[in-house]
């Protein structure tokens, strides 16, 4: 707990795995008086009536109806990242309360996570170093190959910021771009990146080589790919995964992989994270798996605090909120 006479933030911790950003701390300090939640719990009459905003990094602290109900001062939710499948959004509004997210600052090493991901599948990078390091490799075979990059179909599901992004990349890779989003870009902002709408997910399937989710995680989008999406895909094609894990069937992905339905897939996401050691995707040589890295870089992650502390101090303050998210 820091100085009773600024804005009381609640955090989940000041350190380990699941607290803040350390690096943030002295940073928040100077503008608020963050209480743990270990804090908050073991004094709630103390400490409810003072939290002004809630600071939520890496998905917690979680968000119910009791928490809400226990924070009487509350003014705002801010949350790190884009993602908003961990709010009950009616339900915080219910109470009166703005949420906050920080989409712009994620976008670009978001992509960048999506493009190295692709590669990394398509020239079978870490299959490759498994081998250029195995203490019994005596030769490099020269029919140990993998897919071509340049010239190349992507598919992309989702043309937000993140979306966008990746077609500004793969324009660079003179990869031919198609996309399917809920609504279309405008014809300038499509002209741009070289990218063509497929108002139909069946066709983009069928046409890509290479299939990118960057759509957020909703009841609609839930298992969005699924067996009969797999087959619909070519033989020689790679799904990429950088949205959120439950965007695909993982019983449906192991059969595609097992049975050469699609070529290989690369996920920064599962569903759960991470998952179960004895899961059989991890032992698949044809998947590329990453931590949930999207945004994981020192340069995004201060861009993330500091839009997050933007935010909390513009609704403290009464003024309009940076990067409010808005009830559809």
């Amino acid at each position: 707990m820091g100085d009773q006479d600024l804005p009381g933030v609640l955090v989940s911790g000041l350190e380990g795995s699941y607290g803040i950003c350390e690096d943030h701390v002295g940073d928040l300090q100077k503008h608020f008086n963050l209480i743990t939640l270990q804090e908050f719990l073991e004094n709630k009459t103390q400490f409810g009536p003072k939290i002004q905003a809630v600071y939520i990094w890496g998905g917690r602290p979680a968000i119910d109806q009791e928490l809400l109900g226990s924070l009487p001062s509350l003014k705002i939710i801010a949350s790190a990242g884009v993602g908003l499948d961990h709010l009950d959004l009616k339900l915080i509004a219910s109470f009166g309360v703005k949420v906050a997210n920080t989409p712009q600052a994620v976008s670009n090493p978001t992509a960048d996570m999506g493009m190295a991901l692709l590669l990394a599948a398509a020239r079978r990078v870490v299959e490759g170093h498994m081998l250029a390091s195995a203490p019994d490799t005596e030769t490099f075979s020269t029919n140990w190959v993998g897919q071509e990059v340049t010239g190349a179909t992507l598919g992309l599901i989702g043309m937000g910021s993140i979306g966008y992004k990746i077609a500004q990349r793969a324009k660079a890779f003179e990869m031919k771009v198609l996309y399917h989003n809920r609504r279309r870009r405008k014809l300038e902002e499509e002209e741009a990146v070289g990218a063509t709408y497929c108002e139909s997910l069946d066709d983009l399937l069928q046409r890509s080589d290479f299939v990118l989710l960057a759509v957020s995680l909703t009841p609609q989008t839930q298992r969005l790919i699924g067996k009969r999406e797999l087959s619909l895909m070519k033989p020689t094609a790679i799904l990429i995964n950088i949205g959120r894990g439950l965007l695909v069937d993982q019983d449906a992905l192991m059969e595609a992989l097992q049975t050469g339905i699609i070529k290989g897939a690369a996920l920064d996401v599962t569903y759960p994270e991470p998952l179960p050691r004895d899961h059989p995707l991890l032992k698949l040589s044809n998947v590329v798996l990453t931590p949930h890295l999207g945004s994981a870089t020192h340069q995004a992650r201060r861009r993330m605090m500091e839009n997050l502390v933007q935010s909390i101090l513009a609704s403290v303050s009464g003024l309009p909120v940076p990067n409010e998210v808005l009830l559809k």
